[in-house]
């Protein structure tokens, strides 16, 4: 056995996944402005990803036009397997750099949180990128399109808000809460 392929052994025994054949997400770092291509061409390879987007109009000196960036910059999310063969395959696409989490071997991000924002790009609820926060009350909706999603309550400019956070990328959007029904956790 080569140095190379121990040292990827270790780093797989290391990783605490859940059981064997079962899929997590894990987040991907790319390079900048990669991610669109990235998570094209990790679709090619039949990988499930989750790019989330949102829509912002764009002033050039001559034109306006609606664009769609990504959410969370060089950042793109997969669902496999936690396997070497997938692990290389996905480090392979052109413009990925990385697995986020301990040592660049991934750690999995909970269901719930890739979740929450895929609800709510479904349900077009408006929101903007927010600086990730650690600190503040864990609530969550009560009622409506948004039961169950959970987040930290803050102010933002006199407006309460709902902060739903990816904590393994440290990430983080705000949406305003007026008129949901809000319980703390």
């Amino acid at each position: 056995m080569s140095v190379l392929q121990s040292y990827a052994n270790e780093l797989l025994s290391t990783t605490a996944t859940p059981g064997a054949g079962e899929s997590s997400w894990f987040a991907i770092q790319t390079r900048p402005r990669y991610e669109k291509k990235v998570a094209s061409e990790l679709q090619k390879k039949g990988i499930d990803i989750f790019l989330p987007v949102f829509s912002v109009k764009h002033q050039w000196s001559d034109r306006q036009q609606v664009i769609h960036p990504p959410l969370f910059p060089r950042y793109v999310f997969v669902r496999v397997a936690p396997t070497l063969d997938t692990r290389v395959s996905i480090l392979r696409t052109n413009g990925v750099n990385s697995f986020v989490g301990v040592r660049g071997i991934g750690s999995a991000i909970p269901d719930g949180e890739i979740e929450a924002l895929q609800t709510l790009l479904e349900q077009r609820v408006p929101f903007e990128p927010y600086p990730y926060l650690k600190i503040g009350q864990r609530v969550c909706i009560r009622g409506g399109c948004l039961d169950g999603i959970e987040g930290v309550l803050t102010a933002v400019n006199g407006d309460q808000s709902l902060i739903i956070s990816v904590n393994l990328i440290q990430r983080s959007i705000a949406m305003r809460i007026t008129g949901y029904n809000v319980a703390a956790i």
